[in-house]
Formats: C-alpha cells, sequence, structure tokens
C-alpha cells in the first residue's frame, strides 16, 4: 500500500484518508471477502442439511 494523507479539521484531528483507488480496490475486496467468510460460517453452526443447487434450481422451477 502507499502512503496514506490525511484531511484534517480545523484543530488538526483526522476526519478523513485519501488513498490511491488500487488501494481502495483492494481494501472494498478484502472486507466483501470477510463479510463472506462470516456469512459461510453463520450458516455453518445452523447445521441444516446441505441441498444441491441442481436441486434448488429444480424445487424452485416447479414452484414457479
Amino acid at each position: 500500500m502507499h502512503k496514506e494523507n490525511f484531511v484534517v479539521d480545523i484543530s488538526g484531528k483526522r476526519i478523513a484518508v485519501i488513498l490511491p483507488i488500487a488501494d481502495y480496490d483492494k481494501l472494498i475486496e478484502a472486507y466483501e471477502e470477510l463479510k463472506d467468510i462470516k456469512a459461510y460460517d453463520k450458516v455453518k453452526t445452523l447445521n441444516e442439511p446441505v441441498v444441491p443447487l441442481h436441486q434448488t434450481i429444480k424445487t424452485r422451477i416447479n414452484k414457479g
């Protein structure tokens, strides 16, 4: 990552950060991956039976 630049208020308190788009994109990608991992972990704790994707699609088509 590159060195970040801060926006400060009149008292010198950091209120925002400026960073290159490439760094921002990496942060967003990592955040989205973390959300996916947390969602997966949550579902795994439910101990529900696994339904194959093709079966789910077939069931939804038949209901539709």
